[in-house]
């Protein structure tokens, strides 16, 4: 056991101990490891100008560098925008930023070139891709057109990939224990050390992604007595596909990104996998996790409405075994879970909903990328000749958890599918919940996405399929749900 992290910075090895394992990584890379060219602006994970390439066990990929603990860096290499560089010679991304007139005040210069280099090495690039890889980067003096003509115009095919330049951190297999000032870190590499810790101790925070904590340490100053990290437990790295009784299950284990999670679904679950596509930036769907999502607990967490009308199961582990938990059984109130103390979340089962099933997923939120939602919903239905043959409605932002809606899904049961039959259940929605009012969306504004959005999930999914006669005005106003992101 080892009580020290170490990882590579621009090739060059760093072992790090006692308090400054506990700094953010960008601190560490301007305070320690003379990387000042990594900026902190916002400290919460949304502008990007800390901007950072991490390589654990595959490819590299851009993180936020300030809502990292060095701590969660052990057995990784690391590449700043001092590292962009291929020797002498600018990266193409930096002359192409240069010639383009990338840049103005230059603060968030290092986190776009950062994550423009990695878009770059994935092969030819478009306008949709680009926007779509730089939604994680924020400037407000370019307007942004000129960045995206850079990353355009920049030609990365004689350049060689920062994964020939810079190796990885050989794997030393052992765990990592460190105490400092009353506080303790560990990353156990075997579910039953992680067990064992959690037992002993009445408070632990786990981490992992950390997008939140890393929050919580910036923000309100916070700091975990005892901090259990799951990343070395090569065990919860399992995403793969599950076939039992008919039934596709994909099986996630805690350590799975978000990213690779979403790229696995894509075709498996596309209507899940263009909701993760705004869910956060690419460098927080790096970093956080499927089962984070889900322990985390949050009433708009952007997963768990599927999550619900699939029907998923948590697997916790603990010193007496391992037990099964329905998703919906899992969340007791808010930020109160279905987990005991010496119990870890190792997994979460995954159903694939049934092609012969309607399925839509809604989000809705201020803006459409890297922002929280106000209201979240899920909408899972099937149909036979006309009429619904059962419906499974999950609804987040309305209630302490997610929430599914067993009174709508009575109603709904056996009745035509019209305009008519959805506006009713609608109006049913609305009496069954008891939304608050917060930034994000008054008590009125969340109830009215309540109804509208069954009226929406009507012309969403039948419409084209089901012959019906409702005036073209009609059917505007039914699209109409208040930002619905789709």
């Amino acid at each position: 056991m080892r009580d020290f992290v170490q990882f590579l910075v621009n090739g060059r090895e760093h072992q790090v101990r006692g308090r400054s394992v506990f700094k953010t990584l960008a601190n560490y890379l301007r305070e320690d490891a003379g990387a000042t060219g990594t900026k902190v602006v916002c400290a919460e994970g949304d502008c990007g100008a800390c901007t950072v390439l991490v390589r654990r066990r595959g490819e590299f990929a851009p993180v936020n560098s300030c809502i990292l603990s060095v701590a969660q860096l052990d057995g990784t290499s690391i590449v700043t925008i001092e590292g962009i560089a291929n020797g002498p010679s600018l990266h193409p991304v930096q002359q192409s930023m240069i010639d383009n007139h990338g840049s103005q005040c230059g603060y968030c210069t290092p986190g776009f070139v950062v994550a423009m280099a990695d878009l770059a090495e994935g092969g030819p690039l478009d306008a949709q891709k680009v926007r779509a890889g730089l939604t994680g980067n924020l400037c407000r003096c370019t307007g942004y057109d000129s960045i995206i003509d850079a990353a355009l115009k920049s030609d990365c095919s004689s350049t060689p990939r920062l994964c020939s330049r810079y190796g990885r951190v050989e794997d030393d297999g052992q765990s990592v224990l460190i105490e400092d000032g009353g506080r303790v870190y560990f990353a156990p590499v075997s579910i039953a050390e992680a067990i064992r810790f959690k037992s002993e101790r009445a408070r632990v925070t786990i981490l992992n992604g950390g997008t939140d904590v890393g929050v919580w340490v910036n923000k309100r100053g916070f700091s975990a007595p005892a901090t259990l990290s799951l990343t070395k437990i090569r065990a919860l790295d399992d995403l793969s596909v599950e076939e039992s009784a008919g039934q596709t299950q994909i099986v996630v284990g805690a350590n799975v990104r978000l990213s690779a999670f979403q790229s696995f679904i894509e075709h498996r679950i596309p209507e899940l996998h263009s909701i993760l596509a705004i869910f956060g930036s690419p460098q927080i769907r790096n970093v956080g996790t499927l089962v984070g999502n889900i322990a985390n607990a949050s009433p708009i967490a952007d997963t768990l409405p599927y999550l619900f009308v699939a029907g998923a199961r948590i697997e916790l582990a603990g010193t007496k075994g391992s037990r099964l938990v329905p998703i919906d059984r899992f969340y007791l109130g808010y930020k109160k879970l279905d987990l005991a103390q010496d119990e870890i979340v190792t997994r979460a089962f995954v159903p694939v909903v049934a092609a012969s099933d309607v399925l839509k997923l809604y989000k809705v939120s201020r803006r459409t990328d890297l922002d929280i939602s106000a209201f979240t919903a899920a909408i899972r239905m099937r149909q036979i000749d006309g009429r619904i043959a059962g419906a499974t409605i999950a609804y987040g932002g309305v209630a302490p958890v997610v929430m599914r809606m067993p009174k709508v899904e009575s109603f709904l049961k056996g009745k035509p599918v019209s305009i008519e039959t959805f506006e009713a259940a609608g109006a049913i929605a609305r009496q069954e919940v008891s939304p608050i009012s917060d930034v994000r969306g008054s008590r009125e504004y969340r109830l009215q996405l309540c109804e509208n959005i069954l009226s929406k999930f009507f012309f969403d999914a039948f419409t084209e399929a089901v012959p019906i006669d409702v005036p073209m005005d009609r059917r505007s106003s039914g699209r109409s749900s208040g930002g619905v992101t789709a």
